[in-house]
């Protein structure tokens, strides 16, 4: 639309079911590769990603032309199918259900990034969950701790 101006920073962090250390480094650059590919033709910016084994963590520079939730539907059903079709696993790949979205100003973007970029650092301290619940309390975001992790059955 003309005369459309928006500055938009989400960072989206999302889980495999039940976090299981599915996201082998044999296969990362190629799944961030693809997934960068998805943002990219959905007309979004991506500007960092990077996560551990059990999740991922992503910083975009968002069009409003989309949103969040049908951005995120592409990215974790097409990666999984994807994921699933090239067989980089013995086992059937899932994402967790949901994800977390958490906006951003310009001014927080590179150090959003340098986060992003450092994960495996960051988690020698940390593990997902502390993080996870970190972020929710520290945006203020109200949720039941019971449904915030899927559990197997």
């Amino acid at each position: 639309m003309a005369n459309t101006y928006t500055q938009l920073y989400i960072q989206f962090v999302f889980a495999v079911k039940y976090r299981e250390a599915m996201l082998l480094s044999s296969f990362k650059t190629e799944l961030h590769q693809y997934i960068g590919g998805i943002i990219n033709h959905n007309k979004h910016k991506l500007l960092a990603i990077n996560g551990m084994p059990d999740h991922l963590h992503i910083l975009i520079s968002m069009k409003p032309t989309q949103s969040m939730s049908e951005l995120m539907q592409d990215i974790k059903g097409s990666s999984s199918k994807w994921i699933n079709e090239k067989k980089f696993l013995n086992v059937k790949f899932e994402w967790q259900e949901g994800y977390s979205a958490f906006s951003y100003s310009k001014s927080h973007v590179d150090a959003v990034i340098k986060y992003i970029t450092n994960q495996e650092q960051h988690h020698k301290t940390k593990t997902f969950q502390e993080e996870y619940l970190d972020f929710l309390n520290a945006f203020e975001i109200d949720f039941d701790e019971r449904y915030v992790f899927k559990e197997p059955i």
